[in-house]
């Protein structure tokens, strides 16, 4: 089943609410960059995230990066995310893990580190980005990501956000929910959310039991009278390509390239997002300093 996420609203405008399954996308960045399970969890994680603050946006070509840096073994987690679904990421040290925590889990917060920032930015095609960040409170992510928008975006929200990992290493289910609550929610409304998330299982889990978005939805959230208001396909995808990795060369300066062609004779670029490698002889070399 190909992964989406849905865009839904309490009839009564107390909330709005995304629900994700990524277990397609997470598996796939797990294959690229050959992550260990506490990493693939982290970066899962993240992508699931950054896939529903993308959607999010409304501009056709708005896209944002999500960062993450923790003083753990991870070093950074960088995510980027589209309005049309689709999403990229890497982490700088993959084969970081850490033993699970006392309860079985993945300890995320130990591999990503609590000591560090969490920075959002928001390309919606104006002249500078908007730009936010904030403090990690537990690096497992979703927690800093509610601290990050009540802070930087004075947004309340509850933010679920999992990664079960299989014996063989693959990815056996993923997802996530963004639940914000509207201006005018009524006091009832956020005591009832409160008491519905304190009682909920884990996103993850609900997955692998073979529930959908909506199905997760109505589980979760049915006494509201949830309305759907889209649904939303992704996927992994990166965007590079030649004509891209040759102006990432170019703007190296004449220089640099004649100092690779000199000691080298040749170049390897490889893109950080999805490991394609694309050599550059020294005649390509040459052609782009002299085109």
């Amino acid at each position: 089943m190909k992964d989406y996420i849905i865009r839904g609203m309490d009839k009564k405008g107390n909330f709005r609410l995304l629900v994700a399954s990524s277990t397609n996308l997470v598996e796939k960045a797990r294959r690229i960059h050959n992550t260990s399970p506490t990493s693939t969890a982290a970066l899962g994680r993240a992508l699931t995230a950054a896939a529903m603050m993308g959607v999010a946006m409304k501009g056709e070509k708005d896209s944002l990066t999500f960062k993450i840096k923790g003083d753990g073994p991870i070093g950074n987690i960088v995510t980027v995310a589209n309005s049309k679904g689709e999403v990229k990421g890497y982490v700088d040290y993959p084969y970081a893990d850490m033993p699970s925590r006392s309860d079985g889990k993945l300890d995320v917060g130990a591999v990503v580190g609590k000591n560090g920032k969490l920075a959002v930015i928001r390309d919606l095609g104006l002249k500078e980005p908007y730009s936010g960040q904030s403090k990690l409170v537990s690096g497992e992510i979703a927690e800093d990501l509610v601290h990050y928008f009540y802070l930087s975006e004075q947004q309340p929200s509850a933010i679920n956000l999992g990664v079960l990992v299989d014996k063989d290493i693959s990815v056996k289910a993923a997802g996530g929910y963004i639940l914000q609550l509207l201006p005018n929610v009524e006091e009832e409304s956020i005591d009832k959310i409160e008491e519905i998330l304190k009682k909920a299982k884990p996103i993850s889990t609900l997955i692998d039991e073979g529930l959908t978005p909506e199905e997760i939805m109505e589980e979760l959230f049915g006494q509201f009278e949830m309305e759907i208001l889209d649904k939303i396909y992704i996927e992994y995808k990166c965007s590079c390509h030649r004509e891209k990795i040759e102006g990432i060369l170019l703007s190296l300066g004449k220089k640099d390239i004649n100092d690779i062609i000199e000691e080298d004779g040749q170049a390897e670029i490889v893109c950080h997002f999805c490991n394609k490698k694309y050599q550059f002889t020294k005649d390509d070399l040459l052609k782009l300093i002299n085109y």
